[in-house]
């Protein structure tokens, strides 16, 4: 496939950009766009052909699941078969920002994107980019670093370009993304567990689920 380079702001997206990057997403495509965290691939995670070419863009073994990047905690709950007080404490603490939830994923999630865990990855994202794609679809998105799996995380439209070329739709070019990425923390064990550290401390989850 042909993948187009697209520049788009951060802090003001062009609606026409955000359109197209919608428009591709609706047809099964996968984009890759810059986040308050790194650069992440989107797709549609209820159409089981593009969670197949997120799976395939990243040469991801298939036990592993895919992050899902929702509009508000409302979304969240309606992914999730159940959501605990740890989940409702973090996510009004630390959403939006750069913390990813592990929760039970309700029957509604395709297996496939749990990594046929029956877990699902949540976030929040503070981007306007990525408020402004999920206004525009009015559902989840995939969300995954935008690498090759084993590779570096692109920090930079160019970078994503230059190793996902022929592998994505659509790059969205916003130019360089600093932020740290996200932690991710585990809610569905009876104890909670850090599972990948990031912008987020480990301290300051548990000050907060002590409260």
């Amino acid at each position: 496939m042909a993948t187009d380079l697209v520049e788009i702001n951060q802090q003001e997206p062009q609606p026409e950009v955000l359109e197209r990057a919608a428009a591709a997403v609706r047809k099964g495509k996968v984009v890759a766009i810059p986040t308050d965290a790194l650069y992440t691939l989107v797709a549609d995670p209820f159409n089981l052909r593009a969670v197949s070419g997120v799976f395939r863009a990243k040469g991801r073994e298939p036990h592993r699941s895919l992050p899902l990047l929702v509009s508000d905690i409302m979304m969240a709950e309606e992914l999730a078969s159940q959501l605990n007080n740890r989940f409702f404490i973090l996510a009004r603490r630390f959403w939006p920002g750069p913390l990813t939830i592990i929760v039970p994923a309700s029957a509604k999630v395709p297996l496939r994107v749990t990594g046929n865990t029956g877990r699902l990855a949540l976030r929040q994202s503070p981007s306007r980019i990525v408020a402004g794609l999920l206004a525009l679809l009015n559902q989840p998105l995939i969300a995954t670093s935008a690498n090759i799996s084993g590779s570096p995380t692109c920090r930079s439209g160019i970078d994503v370009f230059g190793m996902m070329d022929g592998r994505v739709d659509l790059v969205l070019d916003g130019g360089a993304c600093t932020g740290t990425g996200a932690s991710t923390v585990d809610i569905t064990e009876p104890y909670w567990k850090l599972i990948k550290a990031g912008a987020i401390e480990e301290k300051e989850i548990a000050d907060c689920l002590q409260l």
